[in-house]
Order: structure tokens, then C-alpha cells, then sequence
């Protein structure tokens, strides 16, 4: 089975990212972490490393609701940035609003849309994609 190299989580609840994290190592998962707690924070730090090309994520798991810049407006400044990797992007929220759920869709760089808390069984589906 593949392990990703480096998982971005982009979401402002510590207890969720802790847990992530643990199920992320508990699972092998991922060689390594990146953490950002709001979407510009994320934007502002990544899009420099997505430019030169350099310890790109190969996956990014993106909180909608979360306080400066939400998911929706990170996703609709990432998407401008060129990449020369693929980066598969989950949002990963506690939302079960349909309208959420179709708007993830129109974007097509989702990978899919995950309802928190996310599991060990949940990551392997991700790994055999």
C-alpha cells in the first residue's frame, strides 16, 4: 500500500487536528504533517512552496468553516495557483448542508467531501484511490 508524503490539514479545531494527526500516524498514513489554522494562513504560507515546487503536499483536507479565510475562499484562491504536482484536495467538515455538498462539486479539483469525525477506514479509501 502507498503512503502519501506529506498531508496538509487546513482546519481551526485543535481537538480535530490532534485527532487527525493521531489517526493519520496510528494508520500510516503520511511521512509528514502540515498544519495551518485558517485559509489564509494556509494560502500565504503554501503558495510560495507550490511556486518553487518544493515539499508540495500531496493532499490538503480543508475545513469549510473556519474563522479569517474560510474554505471557500481558500479554494477559490488556490485553484489560481500553477501547479506542477497534482495535490488532491478532501474537504473534511462537520457541514451535512446539501447545498455545501453540490458546491463542492462545482469545484473540480474536490476530491471528495468527508463529514468529521473522519477514520482509520476513511484514510485507506484514500490511499487505494
Amino acid at each position: 500500500m502507498r503512503k502519501i508524503d506529506i498531508a496538509c490539514i487546513i482546519d481551526d479545531d485543535p481537538i480535530f487536528v490532534f485527532g487527525a494527526k493521531k489517526i493519520m500516524k496510528f494508520g500510516n498514513f503520511c511521512n509528514s504533517f502540515m498544519v495551518f489554522h485558517n485559509g489564509e494562513e494556509a494560502l500565504n504560507n503554501l503558495r510560495p512552496i507550490i511556486l518553487s515546487n518544493s515539499r508540495v503536499p500531496d493532499i490538503i483536507l480543508l475545513d469549510l468553516n473556519m474563522p479569517v479565510m474560510d474554505g471557500w475562499q481558500f479554494l477559490d484562491e488556490f485553484i489560481k495557483i500553477p501547479s506542477q504536482k497534482e495535490i488532491l484536495i478532501y474537504i473534511v467538515t462537520s457541514s451535512i448542508d446539501p447545498e455545501d455538498v453540490e458546491r463542492a462539486k462545482s469545484y473540480g479539483h474536490i476530491n471528495n467531501y468527508l463529514v468529521k469525525p473522519i477514520s482509520i477506514e476513511e484514510l485507506q479509501k484514500i490511499l487505494n484511490e
